[in-house]
């Protein structure tokens, strides 16, 4: 399903895959670089991109709605935690924090960030192999931090497997099957959470993620919606 292009340097895997995607380059196109000059992640925040990391953009030509975006995430995440689960020692486990960072011991070990462009959509993903960013506010790990073993092509073929058998399930048995691999990874159901949305702040207990990919929250006056924003648990 898939056709590797492998860079030295790029300034952006998902920038060189758009490109690829307005000359009209065939589904299941992948960039894969060694190094990123100008990489970026959600919220068009920079991505640390030194050689020894895996950085690729899948270029996905699917027949959906635009307002499916979201799955498309979150099935990123899932198969990104996969792949991350088989490279670390057996009881390692990753998890999910909404909408797609994935974490090994609280630290963020992966960023995705997925984009549409005229018929095309672009997956990109950074996973951190053997280095990470220090100068962060968040907590960061890596594969080889965590004890496990990997080269970068390693990751990169099975991520590619994990991709595709899970868009295999999302197209045949729809998002249900993918929310619920989601939410097994998630903080528990209960789980105080604060959502930063801008200037607005909102609290609640964790409850899963709608049939749309948002986070939900119970709140002292009701149920709310979170489409987008930075979640973190409250302690």
């Amino acid at each position: 399903m898939f056709t590797v292009q492998h860079h030295e340097k790029v300034g952006s895997t998902n920038d060189e895959a758009r490109r690829l995607a307005e000359q009209g380059a065939p589904h299941g196109t992948v960039v894969h670089a060694d190094e990123q000059i100008a990489g970026r992640g959600r919220l068009a925040r920079a991505w640390y991109s030194p050689p020894g990391n895996l950085y690729l953009s899948i270029l996905l030509r699917l027949d959906m709605a635009l307002a499916r975006l979201p799955e498309l995430s979150l099935l990123t995440a899932v198969a990104v935690a996969d792949t991350v689960d088989a490279l670390l020692p057996p009881r390692t486990r990753a998890a999910l924090k909404w909408p797609n960072d994935v974490l090994v011991d609280g630290g963020k070990i992966a960023g995705i960030l997925v984009e549409h462009v005229h018929d095309a959509t672009i997956i990109g993903v950074g996973l951190n192999v053997l280095h990470a960013p220090h100068n962060v506010a968040y907590k960061t790990s890596t594969i080889v931090g965590s004890k496990g073993m990997a080269s970068v092509d390693t990751a990169r073929d099975l991520l590619l497997a994990r991709l595709q058998a899970h868009l295999a399930v999302w197209q045949t048995d729809g998002f249900g099957p993918i929310r619920d691999a989601w939410v097994a990874r998630a903080h528990p159901i209960g789980t105080p959470l604060r959502a930063a949305m801008g200037n607005h702040i909102a609290e609640g207990l964790f409850a899963g993620i709608d049939p749309d990919g948002a986070l939900l929250l119970d709140t002292p006056e009701g149920r709310k919606r979170v489409v987008a924003g930075d979640i973190a648990p409250i302690t």
